[in-house]
């Protein structure tokens, strides 16, 4: 489906960039050409039909050049992202086993012994890998059911696993994302490319930017300030994003030195989006604000927030499912729970993934028999039919017989107004179980609020049993290469913390 879609796109958008890094740019016709060369390269270098092959490469060409090659061969393409510690790229090498890792010289320390690694000099082509002749067309059959790209859940919690998906997965997100016009060529512009391409936003949906014709502006570091600049540098109408980078933009000191008047929607997903966080940037951007619930394993599509929401369902929801998506509030035995209940959300659509490559057991436990995404995140319906988070399942501790659920707490203390972001984590106590300590990053030029201080604010919209116990003051929160709150790195931080302490 990619190879296709970028034979089409060559032919219509031509001399157009499909990307655009501070390094270089690369035209639609350039990517095409590019990738039967790097085809045929990877042939001579043993690579064939249904071989796995992993990529560790930079977000960028020689990244897109390597999808469509590998997509073009029909080989299954499993991209790792580059910005990964050299202990986690050789634990997601090892656990797929992949026949090559193509990678460049800083991603190459630390993959495992007897891998096969192909080095991709920096300014270096696919297309001089391998002995013999790089050229030739080559066009896999666009088998629904051919395996065509893994990708890695994030790992907030714990390990992170290889969801699977077929060329027909590909289609559905197409078809999910664009609705009515999944078949029309043309109407992208230029984007930001928020997040690395190896994440399930590029690494499934970059099928459907092709056919609109985007040009993705990628930054090697994201930063708030370079991002804004080319907002309104490429004078993106549309700027999609996770809800921690959106917060970097508003708090940005640039943020009123650039013309952001072309900004109209804003697509945030990838981490809860507060209240204060919606409310602040409908009204810095002059923008509506959608928040996208999704995950890896739903294919990168699953819930939104409308445009013209009003302020119960933009504020406090996270929408409702998307056409061509179900979802339903479970107990613990898949039985759906009466409307305002908590329970565990669960989706299904044609973007599901199959499963985790070589791990049938936790295949079974993340998808039932028929086919739903037990997605571990706790939510109840609202009378108006929208879904509203409460948290991880895996998150929730219990404080002296209470279930407390840290994103609740976290919507509340961010509120405070000498509190730039905020995160909660239990530390264990002999009485009461867990208690809940309040991870603070200050707002600038203040240096936070005291223990008293931030429980008397919220004491008012929190029950006692949910009030944090400790505070920690830190520069910024851990976060994954995602940029999403990395929990498990949050308890590391905290259990660090009591044991050096005198």
């Amino acid at each position: 489906m990619l190879s296709s879609a970028v034979r089409g796109a060559a032919e219509r958008h031509g001399e157009r960039p499909v990307v655009i890094r501070a390094e270089d740019a690369l035209t639609y016709s350039a990517l095409d050409g590019a990738a039967d060369r790097a085809a045929g390269a990877l042939v001579a270098a043993g690579v064939g039909p249904g071989d796995l092959v992993a990529s560790v490469l930079p977000s960028g060409a020689e990244w897109l050049i390597a999808a469509v090659a590998l997509d073009r061969i029909g080989a299954v393409h499993a991209a790792v992202s580059n910005h990964l510690g050299s202990g986690e790229r050789a634990a997601l090498v090892t656990a797929i086993r992949p026949s090559l890792v193509l990678c460049d010289p800083g991603t190459a320390d630390g993959l495992p012994l007897r891998t096969d690694v192909a080095v991709v000099a920096p300014g270096g082509r696919l297309e001089e890998l391998g002995a013999g002749s790089a050229t030739g067309r080559h066009d896999a059959p666009d088998d629904d059911d051919r395996v065509a790209a893994i990708c890695f859940t994030s790992g907030t919690t714990g390990v992170a696993r290889g969801a699977t998906f077929r060329v027909r997965h590909l289609r559905a997100v197409s078809a999910i994302d664009l609705g009515p016009a999944a078949d029309d060529w043309g109407g992208g512009e230029p984007m930001l490319a928020s997040t690395h391409f190896a994440h399930v936003g590029m690494a499934l949906k970059f099928p459907w930017y092709v056919r609109t014709g985007s040009t993705l502006c990628v930054l090697d570091r994201w930063r708030a300030d370079a991002a804004l600049e080319l907002i309104d540098r490429h004078r993106m109408s549309t700027v999609g994003g996770i809800a921690p980078q959106i917060a970097l933009m508003l708090r940005s000191p640039i943020i009123d030195e650039v013309d952001l008047t072309c900004v109209q929607r804003l697509i945030v997903g990838g981490a809860p989006s507060s209240p204060d966080l919606v409310d602040r940037a409908r009204h810095r951007f002059g923008a509506d604000y959608s928040i996208r619930y999704s995950s890896t394993e739903s294919g990168g599509v699953g819930l939104a927030t409308a445009y013209d929401a009003d302020d119960d369902e933009a504020l406090h929801t996270v929408g409702r499912p998307r056409p061509g998506i179900e979802a339903r509030i479970t107990d613990p035995d898949d039985v759906v729970v009466p409307d305002g209940t908590t329970g565990e959300l669960q989706l299904r659509s044609a973007a599901v993934t199959d499963g985790y490559w070589n791990d049938p057991e936790a295949t079974a436990a993340a998808i039932t028999g028929d086919g739903w995404l037990r997605t571990g995140d706790l939510a109840h319906l609202t009378p108006s039919g929208c879904v509203v988070l409460d948290g991880r399942r895996t998150d929730m501790y219990i404080r002296g017989g209470y279930n407390v659920f840290p994103t609740e707490v976290e919507a509340v203390l961010e509120l405070h107004p000498e509190v730039a972001a905020v995160a909660v984590a239990p530390r264990p106590d002999e009485v009461l179980g867990d208690v809940g300590v309040a991870v603070i990053v200050p707002a600038a030029g203040c240096v936070g609020p005291t223990l008293d201080e931030l429980r008397r604010f919220a004491g008012d919209r929190l029950a006692r049993h949910k009030l944090p116990e400790d505070t920690v003051v830190v520069d910024e929160l851990p976060l994954t290469p995602a940029s999403k709150l990395d929990r498990a790195a949050l308890r590391e931080l905290l259990r660090t913390r009591e044991e050096s302490a005198p």
